[in-house]
């Protein structure tokens, strides 16, 4: 796994906290089975109840979530977080979280560590034989989904000394596996549209149908969504992407945006951002910059933003 450097404070500004928020990715050999580790360390920063918030976006991956220290409740609701906002506690401290196909806010009432390991669904489902659209918008238990090697190496992460080793226990597990288990077809892919755009390719040559209706559900099979509902996720991720490049200056067309990321138009683009992250694109490019509940939105852009292709 490559550990990706802190993104910059905006125009030289400092930075929200001092909060710890790491993100890798995964080398070739695993980049078509995991989508990225986050991590997340708010242990010994003072912060006020509304940045103790935690926003993520409508996602095709799964993903396995250790808590190492202090508690979560996922909201109810996707709406804008409040106080009296009502939560579920997470079932345990290793969960299992299926594609969410609406925005995620999570809470945490105190200092917390965690780390989240982001895999994508049909590479899940040929190494576990699970099927990811039995888990859309749920969380679970990780012991109720994976079998005892699976749960094996989760306890092995929990034990590690320290995040770096924690991630490299992951990939010694997953890669023998994924090896194994990876489709002839498959190749390296860094974004969600890539990734849509492969898997249609490899579900028209498999199997012994290829009219579209069986495309469609082979790929439904594979990820549990319907290959329109992936491409849109794709469009939204890299336009995403572009707005926070344009951003950083603090000047973004969402025109030119909408047009270069395969969207009908702004209008388009405005429903699909807000369904797919619950606010309009120039509140969430404000938040991102501006709110510390904000902080994956923020890791995932400035950073993935600036690989190099």
């Amino acid at each position: 796994m490559l550990k990706i450097a802190p993104p910059p404070p905006a125009s030289g500004a400092a930075p929200l906290s001092a909060t710890s928020s790491q993100l890798w990715l995964p080398r070739p050999a695993l980049s078509s089975c995991v989508r990225a580790v986050m991590s997340r360390d708010t242990r010994g920063v003072a912060l006020r109840a509304e940045e103790r918030y935690n926003h993520f976006p409508a996602t095709p991956a799964c993903s396995l979530v250790w808590y190492f220290s202090g508690q979560a409740e996922v909201l109810r609701s996707h709406q804008p977080a409040r106080e009296d906002s009502p939560g579920s506690p997470l079932p345990d401290r290793i969960t299992f979280c299926g594609p969410f196909n609406r925005p995620v806010i999570s809470r945490n009432p105190g200092p917390m560590h965690a780390m989240m390991l982001m895999l994508m669904p049909d590479a899940l489902a040929l190494m576990t034989g699970i099927d990811p659209g039995a888990y859309i918008n749920r969380v679970v238990p990780a012991a109720e989904v994976l079998d005892p090697a699976w749960m094996a190496m989760c306890r092995e992460v929990d034990k590690a000394a320290d995040d770096d080793a924690r991630v490299r226990i992951m990939a010694t597990f997953l890669d023998p596996r994924w090896q194994q288990a990876r489709p002839d077809a498959d190749s390296p892919t860094r974004f969600f549209l890539d990734w849509s755009h492969n898997l249609a390719l490899r579900a028209g040559t498999s199997g012994l149908g290829r009219s579209l209706r069986q495309v469609e559900r082979r790929i439904k099979q594979w990820t549990g969504q319907p290959l329109r509902e992936l491409r849109g996720l794709g469009r939204s991720e890299q336009a995403f992407f572009d707005a926070v490049v344009a951003g950083r200056s603090g000047n973004v067309n969402w025109s030119d945006v909408a047009s270069n990321t395969g969207f009908a138009d702004q209008s388009h683009l405005c429903r699909q951002t807000r369904r797919l992250t619950g606010f309009p694109p120039e509140e969430l490019r404000r938040r991102i910059f501006a709110d510390e509940s904000f902080w994956a939105y923020r890791l995932w852009g400035f950073t993935e933003s600036e690989l190099p292709d």
